[in-house]
């Protein structure tokens, strides 16, 4: 029988691994799931636009390609916009890490089947796109290691991680997206 992680207990990893890295989180729960074990100044939380989280994670790494950043995105909301994977594989930015929690879930929109229940491979397709180092995790003995592995300046990376599906506590830190931006803008950049 197939294993799913604990959402939270990832986070928490993740969020424990990442240091000074720029983390994406995009839009609804992984919002919540990153915002809940700490919300940090360079977290940039995607309140709509869904299917843009690796969009704006692949602008980011190249505007800033001394910098390591984490897109964190669910299957659902990467599979709005999938192509995306071969345009990341094209640029090839050595700091960009794409973790996507995979629920097999419409999660936001009543939590209807998403394509990965039906056997769709988001690994997969980031490796057959050209991503340096894909993984599908299914233990949580393996999210530190995978956690280490986002700032480790040689990817792209992704990593799918299957995690329980069902409703998470709702966890957002501001809903303006002027403050959001301008709070990240100045932890970034140190500029207004």
């Amino acid at each position: 029988m197939p294993q799913y992680l604990s959402r939270t207990d990832v986070a928490k990893e993740l969020m424990t691994e990442c240091g000074d890295q720029i983390v994406i989180c995009a839009i609804g729960t992984p919002v919540s799931d990153i915002a809940g074990t700490g919300d940090r100044l360079l977290n940039f939380y995607l309140l709509g636009a869904m299917g843009s989280a690796a969009s704006v994670g692949l602008g980011l790494a190249l505007a800033q390609p001394q910098r390591s950043v984490l897109v964190v995105t669910g299957d659902s909301e990467l599979m709005m916009n999938i192509g995306m994977l071969a345009t990341i594989a094209v640029k090839r930015p050595k700091n960009l890490s794409i973790v996507v929690f995979d629920n097999e879930q419409f999660g936001e929109t009543g939590e209807q089947t998403s394509h990965t229940a039906f056997g769709v491979d988001i690994a997969a397709i980031a490796a057959a796109s050209g991503f340096t180092n894909t993984a599908t995790i299914r233990d949580q003995q393996f999210v530190s290691g995978m956690a280490r592995q986002t700032r480790k300046m040689d990817g792209p990376h992704l990593a799918v991680i299957k995690v329980k599906g069902g409703r998470v506590p709702v966890v957002i830190p501001e809903k303006d997206g002027v403050v959001l931006k301008s709070r990240f803008r100045r932890a970034l950049l140190g500029t207004r």
